[in-house]
């Protein structure tokens, strides 16, 4: 039998996993989580993995849950907010799973009870004012020992946003000033976290909103994030479905909290017949064009289903639009003779031979949706260009539920495109689930692109555009997102 492993998932975001939780949730084949699991960590889960979440259910119908895919011989992962051991309700079933002697192992996770205050900057010790820490759950005040805890340096209280009125006066019946400073830390570690800072004399307020934690001491005072130029925003990036790590961390890297949100599926072109006949007939061409990654993949890995390599390009000069397609065709062990000094096809033009009279050129691309200006620029100097589809791209069937929570709540604050493609099918995706609404759930976003021709096409599609990179890479739309929340 395999066992049941209780991971602590941290207190929010995919980053705050610990290499053995993601390993567990890489090999599960269920897993049963909390409801206060960030949806992002979900989305990381490979597409085979069933998923349950407990919310309604029952400390018998949870135990019961566990037992029933233990004995199916299903890789079972108890997915835990924070750690399993801390206010995580291990111990109501752990006894079921001793009863069932069934195998079991805990993976710890970062406590929400640290993570959240560190996230928030505050630090809950201090040689000086710090020296003790008390935590309590508040589901049930009227149980807690007040006096005991009221003389702590530092409070740190969970589940007590519904009981804040009877936590205040309980303090301050026991000794606490009323200027004693708390801080209330919303949805900490998750997109559209926010922190509340006062007295404990006002505290009752706010109208606090779960889950948030409340710190009580003098560490509320600080506020001694990470110093990066883009802490505390929320950044969208469209992308492909299997792809956008770079610009993630490169985003995350700034500080940013980022959500990949799919508007791109990848696949085989309709028919490989014209690639498969360009590929027999390599000796034919002076030039081979690759404008993207995906050309380059799709192109080289069809060579290679046909057992040639790239020995057979040996004839050929290559040019390709961009570090990125260039750091691709790296990976193939080949080399670009020509990267434009601007990464667009207009400037690809501007630097090919202009003497272009019987060159044959390959360009093997996708399949709809592509720029002409290449084609038709070097068909007028009197090149001959077989454009054959490589690949093609399509709209993917819908956004996830939990992404448009975070547009319809306003969290976002920057959406990023890094191609036609991607602008267009996201408007597409967003007129098809939430046509009239959508447009005010953007209000306080800003749009941010990777180059002139994408930004055109923002413009034809949202009516405007908030940052356009100046040089056309990923790090030149990391800097861009940069200078405009840093004049």
């Amino acid at each position: 039998m395999k066992p049941i492993i209780l991971v602590g998932a941290g207190p929010g975001a995919p980053e705050h996993l610990t290499f053995a939780a993601r390993e567990a949730l890489q090999r599960a084949d269920v897993v049963i989580y909390d409801t206060l699991i960030d949806p992002r960590i979900l989305a990381l889960l490979p597409p085979q993995v069933e998923t349950r979440s407990v919310q309604g259910l029952s400390q018998d119908e949870i135990n019961y849950l566990l037992l029933q895919h233990y004995n199916n011989g299903q890789r079972v992962v108890r997915l835990k907010s924070g750690d399993p051991f801390i206010f995580g309700k291990a111990t109501q079933e752990l006894p079921a799973l001793d009863t069932a002697n069934c195998m079991y192992h805990v993976i710890p996770g970062i406590s929400t009870i640290t993570g959240a205050a560190t996230l928030a900057g505050i630090p809950l010790t201090d040689r000086d004012w710090g020296r003790t820490i008390g935590v309590f759950t508040a589901h049930a005040p009227e149980n807690l020992d007040w006096s005991a805890l009221a003389r702590m340096d530092t409070l740190v209280g969970l589940m007590g946003v519904g009981h804040l009125a009877h936590i205040q006066t309980k303090l301050l019946q026991n000794g606490r000033s009323p200027e004693t400073p708390v801080a209330l830390v919303h949805r900490a570690g998750q997109v559209g976290q926010s922190v509340w800072r006062g007295t404990l004399a006002q505290l009752t307020t706010q109208a606090a909103q779960a889950p948030s934690v409340l710190i009580v001491g003098a560490g509320a005072n600080y506020h001694a994030q990470s110093r990066l130029p883009l802490q505390g925003k929320n950044i969208l990036i469209t992308r492909a479905v299997g792809s956008g790590s770079e610009l993630e961390e490169l985003l995350r890297e700034q500080g940013a909290s980022v959500v990949s949100m799919p508007t791109l599926v990848v696949q085989p072109p309709p028919d490989w017949a014209p690639l498969d006949q360009a590929i027999g007939n390599l000796q034919e061409f002076n030039w081979l064009i690759l404008t993207s990654g995906n050309a380059v993949d799709y192109f080289l890995d069809r060579l290679w289903y046909h057992q040639r390599d790239g020995r057979a390009l040996a004839h050929l000069k290559i040019a390709v639009v961009g570090e990125k397609t260039a750091w691709h065709l790296q990976r193939w062990g080949l080399k670009a003779d020509l990267i434009p000094s601007e990464f667009v096809a207009d400037q690809l033009l501007a630097e090919f031979p202009q003497d272009c009279q019987d060159l044959r050129v390959l360009f093997p691309r996708v399949a709809t949706g592509g720029r002409d200006v290449l084609v038709q620029g070097l068909q007028q100097r009197g090149a001959q260009v077989s454009e054959v589809a490589a690949y093609e791209t399509t709209c993917p069937q819908e956004i996830p539920k939990f992404i448009l929570d975070y547009l319809r709540q306003g969290y976002i604050d920057v959406l990023t495109f890094t191609s036609s493609k991607t602008v267009a099918h996201c408007y597409q995706l967003l007129e098809q689930v939430a046509p009239g609404q959508w447009q005010d759930w953007l209000k306080s976003s800003r749009l941010a692109v990777i180059g002139p021709q994408t930004a055109r096409t923002c413009e034809r599609y949202f009516q405007r555009v908030d940052m356009v990179a100046k040089e056309y890479t990923l790090a030149g739309l990391v800097q861009a997102v940069i200078d405009y929340w840093n004049p």
